[in-house]
């Protein structure tokens, strides 16, 4: 602590992200990475646009992947929003769009950066319990509520809500924004883009770091109508209006011009999933149901921080979240078939 810290900086317990560790030939299971590099229509891309124009600003409103994103999913462009991967898009959310004289409702098991935001904009929120099966229970949002937000998939549990759910949950708070946060959503979900010309209260915020294999290039986007779009780009315009370089742009445009190789990775990544899941079941591990890069799983036997520190011996790292209700659950991403199958002989030696 410091005396010449603003006042603010004391109270915040920022967001700690997974771990990025150095050491090589490590089977990397911890941070929900796509195991399958990008399209190589998207290095195509980039290698091209890596030239002298590197010297001028990137296009402020990045009108390309605007453009990109909204034909893909049959919107014009001025229901699209870009940021700094979707971490950014869902901060100047939380400034303009989630802070009301009522509390921010969002789940008690979700993702860990939603309380973070709420400290840095001094947004009053309240956790909604998950039931006992790890699942939102939309009927728990329809109380009062300054406005609502989770991700589905869920994270870290990765559970589905499904489309129709969302869709009774608008029509019931129809004063009330809802964020759909799906940053998971193209592992087995459908999406709620589909509902928002018809619900001017919700907003869809989607990244390319997961189903499309560019954590690396931090590059996210949100999809609503054009006055929830209005205060997005007021606040990004008051922060930065650069958010995106020009290689970005690129890159993150071209990615949606190559939809075999974006499904064929998918399947794949779905694929592995359930493979994964029949294998840990195997050894004794409940798993819940997934639809996203990742599985959530527990040993009854076995204490799950004690089994992270064993993996972490023969090589292979998972998340462990020491938080109430899931300090026994170990979150899996999913790799290649091999990495999985490391991550198997590894835990075997493991559970002994």
């Amino acid at each position: 602590m410091s005396r010449f810290w603003s006042p603010i900086v004391h109270t915040l317990t920022p967001y700690v992200p997974g771990e990025q560790p150095k050491l090589q030939k490590l089977v990397k299971l911890n941070t929900n990475e796509n195991p399958y590099g990008p399209s190589p229509a998207v290095l195509a891309a980039m290698h091209e646009a890596n030239s002298d124009a590197l010297r001028l600003y990137p296009d402020p409103n990045a009108d390309q992947l605007k453009d990109a994103i909204a034909a893909y999913h049959g919107l014009g462009r001025e229901h699209v929003f870009v940021g700094n991967g979707s971490d950014e898009v869902l901060a100047h959310a939380f400034c303009a769009l989630l802070k009301h004289d009522k509390p921010l409702l969002f789940p008690d098991i979700s993702y860990s950066f939603y309380p973070v935001y709420c400290g840095l904009y001094q947004i009053d929120y309240r956790t909604v319990p998950l039931n006992d099966a790890f699942e939102i229970d939309v009927a728990d949002y329809e109380g009062d509520a300054g406005a609502i937000i989770f991700p589905n998939p869920n994270a870290p549990t990765g559970r589905l809500l499904p489309l129709a759910d969302i869709e009774r949950l608008l029509q019931r708070q129809p004063d009330v924004v809802v964020v759909i946060d799906e940053a998971y959503i193209d592992f087995g979900g459908d999406s709620a883009i589909a509902l928002i010309e018809r619900y001017p209260n919700l907003l869809v915020v989607q990244t390319l770091s997961k189903s499309r294999s560019l954590a690396g290039l931090r590059v996210g986007f949100a999809l609503g109508h054009l006055q929830l779009i209005e205060a997005l780009e007021r606040v990004k315009n008051s922060f930065n209006s650069y958010p995106l370089d020009r290689l970005a742009i690129v890159g993150a445009s071209a990615s949606f011009g190559d939809e075999a190789y974006f499904r064929a990775t998918c399947d794949k990544v779905i694929a592995s999933r359930e493979r994964l899941g029949a294998a840990l079941a195997s050894l004794g591990f409940d798993v819940l149901p997934s639809a996203a890069n990742f599985v959530f799983a527990r040993h009854p036997q076995h204490d799950a921080g004690r089994l992270a520190a064993g993996l972490r011996e023969h090589g292979v790292i998972v998340r462990h979240f020491k938080a109430p209700r899931i300090d026994q659950h170990l979150r899996i991403s999913i790799g290649t078939d091999a990495e999985c199958d490391a991550l198997i002989a590894a835990l075997r030696t493991t559970l002994g």
